[in-house]
């Protein structure tokens, strides 16, 4: 059994060294650190392997293409880096964040000119939040709209938080835990860092869109049609949320989390339901059997 380290004993990736928490420095000039012009992916390891690592690799490559940043390492060593950096914090269960910044260039000036990127991974231990049992969280529909795509596209998985940052904050001081966003029509979008499900007649419905398409969010479909549960993308409102029999969130990084209230209005009588049970159930068994998972 692997034993869990302290922060302070934690083993930092940094462009091609493994290098003690404390030790882990980037520029004050990076373009990551200047103008959040940086691309990330996160994913995590439950039992000692790394669930889904190759589709997380994929998709930070993508991320990175897309605002034209050259990420130094091919995609087998980004994942050996990964699968190193998760084996080095000696971490039974772990939450794992790749970060690729613009990097340093000869100036520090907005202009994307000659930067050298820079890739960082570390590894903490999960704490998630796989549904085990308990009750779920509450939710608010904030007044922050979601970045529509013509300005920051949805695909990417940038750096640049500010808006999902400033989006919880308006949910937390409204006494909730998660913040979730509509798009400029009012549409239900996405939470910070989640995917939005509701259950309505036994049917699974999910916001398509301008979202972020999460490697969870594709698992809970597929668990979905294993299980011969109808799921399908739907444009839904508030009220869909309200009126809902069951409604989730998910992500690499809580897993299946249900939602009990929205904007003080209890979801059906308050209680986690059955197909959200069933869906959490199937991801633990996957999770359990390291199925879609890569070991070090």
């Amino acid at each position: 059994m692997p034993v869990e380290l302290r922060q302070e004993q934690a083993t930092v990736y940094i462009d091609g060294e493994y290098v003690p928490f404390k030790e882990a420095k980037i520029s004050v000039f990076d373009h990551g650190l200047l103008y959040g012009d940086a691309v990330y992916d996160t994913c995590f390891a439950w039992a000692g392997a790394i669930f889904k690592l190759n589709a997380h690799v994929e998709r930070l490559f993508q991320s990175a293409h897309a605002v034209a940043i050259q990420i130094p390492l091919t995609k087998e060593h980004m994942k050996r880096v990964i699968l190193n950096t998760f084996a080095k914090n000696r971490l039974e269960s772990a939450y794992i964040k790749i970060l690729v910044t613009r990097g340093l260039g000869k100036q520090p000036l907005l202009p994307p000119i000659d930067c050298t990127p820079s890739v960082i991974v570390f590894a903490v231990p999960y704490t998630g939040a796989v549904y085990s049992g308990k009750v779920g969280i509450k939710a608010t529909v904030v007044s922050r709209r979601h970045i529509p795509s013509v300005c920051l596209e949805s695909q990417v998985k940038s750096c640049n938080y500010l808006n999902f940052v400033l989006s919880q904050r308006e949910a937390m001081a409204a006494g909730s835990d998660v913040a979730i966003q509509l798009d400029m029509a009012g549409h239900v979008c996405e939470a910070p860092g989640y995917n939005v499900f509701t259950v309505k007649a036994g049917t699974l419905l999910t916001p398509g869109g301008e979202i972020l398409r999460g490697i969870t969010r594709q698992t809970v479909t597929e668990l979905a049609e294993e299980a011969q549960i109808p799921c399908r993308e739907a444009e839904l409102t508030t009220f869909d949320l309200y009126s809902a029999d069951e409604l989730f969130l998910t992500s690499t990084a809580g897993g299946i989390v249900p939602i009990r209230e929205v904007d003080g209005i209890k979801v059906s009588d308050g209680i986690v339901g059955p197909i959200t049970r069933e869906i959490s159930r199937r991801y633990l068994a996957l999770l359990e059997s390291s199925q879609e998972a890569v070991r070090p």
